[in-house]
């Protein structure tokens, strides 16, 4: 697999973060310890689950963009030769293989967005690009919650369209996924659930 290793990773997190603080930084540790926890009882690589979720939301240290973040992170580390890191930059966000799902706004050119929809549908997604749409959805940058708890977090920030309702489905689809290859409920194996969603 093409990524860095775990210190590259956290040099390169640490690195964003001084060219943007901000709280994606802690949704980005709380995204790797989610996926490095679900990844070991689904018979994925667990620190590579790690590293991929400390430098799925990377494009972010370009600034504080909308959904550009995506792109910003795949070229960033395509630079870098991570490739497989690269991609997690951009399926992550890609539950719903539609640029019609995203809320937010899509601050990119025309021939970026072309670029990212061509690169999506082009994906056949693997377990990890399934890991992170579903780890996405479980972290904020308090701890590991409800995914119940993040999307209408998400929602209340940038509001909601005519695919969330499909997306919500397609995301606990994927939960279902991983429950069904673990052979127990995703938050059986999560820490911090109960005490991040409910606040004690």
């Amino acid at each position: 697999m093409k990524i860095p290793t775990l210190d590259e990773a956290e040099k390169l997190l640490s690195e964003a973060e001084q060219r943007n603080p901000g709280p994606w930084v802690a949704h980005s540790k709380n995204v790797a310890l989610a996926a490095k926890c679900i990844a070991e009882h689904a018979s994925l690589d667990a620190e590579a689950a790690y590293v991929l979720g400390l430098l799925h939301d990377i494009g972010r240290q370009e600034g504080v963009h909308k959904m550009r973040h995506t792109l910003d992170g795949f070229k960033f580390l395509q630079g870098l030769r991570f490739d497989d890191a690269a991609r997690i930059c951009i399926t992550h966000s890609f539950v719903l293989k539609t640029m019609d799902a995203h809320e937010g706004r899509w601050d990119c050119s025309t021939e970026e967005l072309e670029f990212i929809a061509d690169f999506v549908n082009a994906t056949e997604f693997d377990d990890y690009d399934k890991l992170f749409q579903l780890c996405d959805a479980l972290a904020i940058a308090e701890g590991i919650c409800l995914i119940e708890k993040r999307i209408v977090n998400v929602a209340l920030r940038v509001g909601v369209n005519n695919q969330t309702v499909a997306k919500w489905k397609a995301l606990f689809e994927v939960q279902t996924y991983f429950e069904q290859k673990m052979g127990q409920s995703i938050y059986k194996v999560l820490p911090g659930v109960v005490e991040t969603t409910f606040g004690f």
